[in-house]
């Protein structure tokens, strides 16, 4: 059974979880990792969502203010063991659903093309790829993104 939790940012369990995220892409972006991780800072976000799977906290997700009416999702992950099950899926739902009542219209991303399974989780999940925005500009390995909610 999943559970979600909003929260914010001082959530152990979200600190955890990002922690794990931080050490599964330090892996996967290589030397890039400290260019994108000072992106990634988690000191005051307000809108985090944590997944509970049987009272263990097993994924999470959150979103900051971008621009008017538009937020950016941020610091997703679902821990290995618990990925498949439509986890992630709910995360971002429950965020969208969040943003929207906050009176936004549109969330945008940024991923790595090294992560395929997140591509995938946000191309089914109805968001189209974009310019790299910002700090992303000019970075190969972005990939920025855009849904209205």
């Amino acid at each position: 059974m999943i559970s979600l939790l909003k929260t914010n940012s001082n959530n152990s369990d979200f600190r955890i979880l990002v922690s794990m995220l931080d050490q599964d892409l330090s892996i996967r972006d290589g030397d890039e990792h400290s260019f994108f991780a000072q992106f990634n800072k988690i000191d005051s976000i307000n809108e985090v969502i944590v997944a509970y799977f049987n009272d263990v906290a097993v994924g999470c997700g959150a979103f900051k203010p971008f621009e008017e009416s538009t937020v950016e999702i941020k610091r997703m992950y679902v821990m290995p063991e618990y990925r498949g099950k439509k986890i992630a899926s709910q995360i971002l739902v429950e965020l969208e659903n969040w943003a929207a009542t906050l009176g936004n219209k549109i969330t945008v991303l940024e991923t790595g093309k090294r992560q395929p399974e997140a591509i995938a989780l946000y191309i089914k999940s109805g968001y189209s790829i974009i310019p790299n925005y910002g700090q992303y500009a000019n970075v190969e390995n972005s990939v920025c993104m855009k849904k209205a909610i």
